[in-house]
């Protein structure tokens, strides 16, 4: 048991280069998270982090024992799940991090409606629009929207993420609307600062197999797409948000589409795992019945494919 809490204090404190941090993700204190990892190395007889006053690294062997490590531990946290589950309900803690406008209105109402269903599952949920770290800290999974850069983690695509233009109907009757995105420019645009790849003032279409990138400008920017949307409604602008923040409005009229003809370049909807880390049965439930609940295409969508279909003369 000794020898797997030592294993335990320096897998936590290597993922979050902090022994500090690894404290508060195992519920101890500094000093018993430090003392391990020092018993540890001594019984080792070899140095696993160097040390400065400003931040911990791994040294070569570190590096080599603490993908075994992880291996090891991975391996137990999965043998556990199986028994402790087996053929009984789901029970234990998600840890869960995920965007706001995402989570206000489409997670909320999954995660309630799963743990009415299962009483035992605990979820705890840091919502936030920027990018968290998985392994530092201390999560189960995340849900991401976009186009994924970070391959150190494993990802479930649960569905696609829809880009729309729009502006309400206001604007549209005071300002000709724009043809092509070149004409962009000569807009008010809204503009989504939470981008974590490319710019913020750059819109991405298709044209044909190529890419065409505008650059938009305009007086407000927010990294919250709710906010983005209110000022659409009220008349201030265009913006380019996904369509499960304003699937609703452009459904009731208050947002109309613009360039609808010009497909955007997007993304998908991800559930996302610390690679190094066993996805308990509890987590798996969670993310197929999601991906469930969503579908495959998204309920969000299915009004606003309908009137592309209608548009297009299609049944």
């Amino acid at each position: 048991m000794a020898r797997l809490e030592e294993m335990e204090a320096f897998l936590r404190t290597a993922e979050a280069s902090s022994f500090t941090a690894a404290a508060e993700r195992l519920g101890l204190s500094k000093s018993v998270i430090s003392h391990r990892v020092s018993e540890l190395e001594a019984r080792l007889g070899v140095r696993l982090l160097n040390r400065t006053t400003r931040r911990l690294s791994l040294t070569e062997a570190g590096t080599v024992f603490l993908e075994r490590c992880q291996r090891i531990l991975s391996d137990l946290d999965e043998a556990e799940d199986l028994v402790i589950n087996q053929g009984k309900a789901l029970r234990g803690v998600i840890h869960l991090a995920a965007p706001l406008s995402f989570s206000f209105q489409h997670l909320q109402p999954a995660v309630l409606d799963f743990m009415a269903d299962n009483p035992e599952v605990e979820i705890s949920l840091d919502l936030d629009d920027r990018i968290v770290d998985l392994i530092g800290g201390g999560f189960d999974m995340a849900i991401r929207i976009g186009n994924l850069a970070d391959s150190s983690l494993t990802a479930k695509r649960l569905a696609p993420s829809r880009l729309a233009v729009c502006c309400s109907p206001d604007y549209a009757a005071h300002h000709p609307l724009p043809q092509h995105p070149d004409e962009l420019v000569e807009h008010e645009c809204l503009l989504y600062s939470g981008r974590v790849n490319g710019r913020t003032d750059v819109w991405d279409f298709r044209d044909g197999a190529k890419d065409l990138s505008v650059r938009v400008g305009g007086n407000l920017s927010a990294n919250n797409g709710e906010m983005l949307m209110a000022a659409a409604i009220r008349g201030y602008g265009l913006t380019l948000l996904p369509t499960f923040i304003v699937g609703p409005a452009l459904e009731d009229g208050r947002l109309i589409r613009v360039l609808p003809e010009w497909p955007l370049v997007e993304g998908a909807i991800y559930a996302v795992y610390p690679s190094n880390r066993h996805v308990t049965g509890r987590v798996r439930a969670f993310t197929d019945f999601l991906a469930s609940r969503i579908g495959r295409e998204p309920y969000w969508d299915k009004a606003l494919m309908e009137k592309c279909k209608e548009a297009e003369g299609r049944p």
